[in-house]
């Protein structure tokens, strides 16, 4: 009975061995299958990094490049950015020009550049400065992509935001009416000298993710036909 048990028990022992090895792949298909060092879930390449989807991505990808004005105009205000490069709007009867009388000239708050004589200033009761005629070259005129049909006016220069420019009121004899934010002038004086106008340099490429447009707080649209834009400004 004994031997009988005995055989048995070595059956078994025999049996488990043999099992445990069967589940075991042999060396050489082991180490053949080891991952080459640095492999992952992706694969580096000259042109960039390869996806497990096999898209390549170029480290240069980061953005949208724009051409920008890299310029040291004169430093502005909060207030002075928000009208001259978001296009905002002071509010009507606010600005400091409004009434202003005096004999001289009113140049660009950011580049100097020289845009309305006071003699082509008048009272319009709108509540901005208002202007029938522009130093000639100075003032850029184009349709504002708002959809509301107004015409933007704006330096020739450096582009800053003055205002809008309506025709149609018959408030003078040349039935124009350039309406300017006061913020986006200098007024200097007759006699004074006019500092030295800041001209554009070369544009250099930045990343576009953070160009937002400006907001704006009021308008300046007053009754009348706007101006169709010139094309020979």
């Amino acid at each position: 009975m004994k031997t009988r048990n005995g055989l048995v028990l070595g059956l078994i022992a025999v049996c488990g061995t043999t099992l445990l090895f069967a589940g075991q792949p042999p060396k050489g298909d082991a180490e053949n299958n080891k991952p080459a060092a640095g492999s992952g879930n992706q694969e580096k390449d000259e042109g960039g990094t390869k996806s497990e989807t096999g898209s390549t991505k170029s480290p240069k990808d980061k953005g949208t490049a724009k051409k920008v004005d890299i310029t040291s105009y004169n430093q502005l205000t909060r207030e002075e950015e928000y009208v001259l490069l978001k296009k905002g709007t002071e509010p009507a009867f606010r600005g400091k020009y409004t009434d202003l009388e005096a004999e001289g000239t009113y140049i660009c708050k950011r580049c100097n550049a020289r845009l309305y004589n006071s003699k082509d200033k008048f009272h319009s009761g709108c509540g901005w400065p208002s202007f029938d005629d522009e130093i000639k070259g100075a003032v850029k005129q184009q349709l504002e992509t708002d959809g509301t049909g107004r015409i933007e006016i704006v330096c020739n220069n450096c582009k800053g935001h003055l205002g809008h420019v309506f025709q149609g009121e018959r408030l003078t004899s040349k039935n124009t009416r350039h309406c300017v934010n006061s913020i986006s002038m200098v007024f200097i004086p007759k006699g004074k000298e006019i500092p030295k106008v800041i001209k554009p340099k070369a544009k250099a490429d930045v990343d576009d993710s953070s160009n937002l447009p400006g907001e704006q707080i009021g308008s300046d649209k007053q009754p009348g036909t706007p101006v169709k834009p010139d094309s020979k400004k």
